[in-house]
């Protein structure tokens, strides 16, 4: 790809360059789109050659270094370089990174393993155990909870939740993923299976927090720190968590009793919501 957009007029500034720091660039680019398909980053943003910063990557094939002096690639004379600080003694660089500011100034950063660091193999082991000893923790009060949860019960009922969307919130996704919800529902699952108990999945578009428990009235909004409300209907005052898990109980038992799909309320006017449940006639 490279060799024939050098071809063309447009591009023929691109022979100018080594082909090293162009590999690096689709390089970037290619790990740029696995990050975005893979929900981990988002659309790769155009890089103009105007306007973009300034920088090159050149890595083992396209510089050389010999006495403490570096040689780019298509270059015959070493950089004229002032240090900032010299290298560990023995190290070799890897990597060379050229770079422009706003003000014209260029500046090379290298890249290189220190010799003289030694490995930390008791400290990777020592945190490796503290690893183990919260993961052991966390398995064993999701198998406590889970086993009390399935022979107390006939019917549990759970939330839909898509825990990759909610991972995006990086003030929660640290705690999110320390719960290891997935991890509980799968156990929940099938231990209510070998008890013989029903485990009820509500849709994840069922807005459990929203609902007040007590008369039906329905909130407009409800933000993530609002912890305690008081309806306006009823003048019930709740506790967010505990006013979704009962509106989640009572969605989860209408599915149990009818098989009928939990749908989002919509609200009437006046701010009230009611749900009506008419047993079907049969005709003689």
């Amino acid at each position: 790809m490279l060799t024939e957009w050098k071809r063309t007029e447009e591009l023929a500034y691109l022979n100018e360059v080594s082909s090293v720091p162009l590999q690096q660039c689709l390089r970037h680019l290619q790990a740029a789109f696995t990050n975005f398909f893979g929900k981990r980053a988002r659309y790769p943003r155009f890089k103009s050659k105007k306007k973009s910063r300034k920088s090159a990557e050149y890595t083992t094939s396209g510089f050389r270094w010999r006495d403490g002096r570096v040689t780019l690639a298509k270059m015959t004379e070493p950089l004229d370089i002032r240090w900032s600080r010299p290298l560990p003694q023995g190290a070799v660089p890897s990597t060379v990174t050229v770079s422009q500011d706003t003000a014209g100034r260029w500046f090379v950063s290298l890249l290189c393993d220190d010799p003289t660091v030694a490995s930390l193999p008791a400290a990777s082991r020592a945190v490796a155990r503290v690893h183990a000893r919260i993961s052991d923790r966390r398995q064993d009060f999701l198998h406590k909870l889970t086993t009390r949860l399935v022979r107390d019960n006939q019917v549990v009922v759970i939330e839909d939740l898509t825990v990759r969307n909610m991972l995006k919130n990086h003030s929660l996704s640290r705690a999110i993923s320390d719960a290891a919800w997935s991890r509980f529902r799968g156990m929940l699952e099938y231990k209510a299976a070998w008890y013989g108990r029903q485990v009820i999945v509500v849709d994840r578009w069922f807005p459990s927090s929203k609902p007040c428990s007590a008369c039906g009235a329905l909130r407009n909004r409800m933000p993530l720190h609002v912890r305690v409300w008081t309806c306006d209907g009823c003048g019930v005052t709740h506790d967010r968590d505990v006013n979704a898990a009962n509106n989640l109980l009572a969605a989860g038992l209408a599915v149990s009793a009818c098989g009928a799909g939990v749908r989002p309320q919509r609200r009437p006017p006046g701010g009230q919501s009611a749900t009506k449940q008419e047993t079907p006639r049969r005709e003689p």
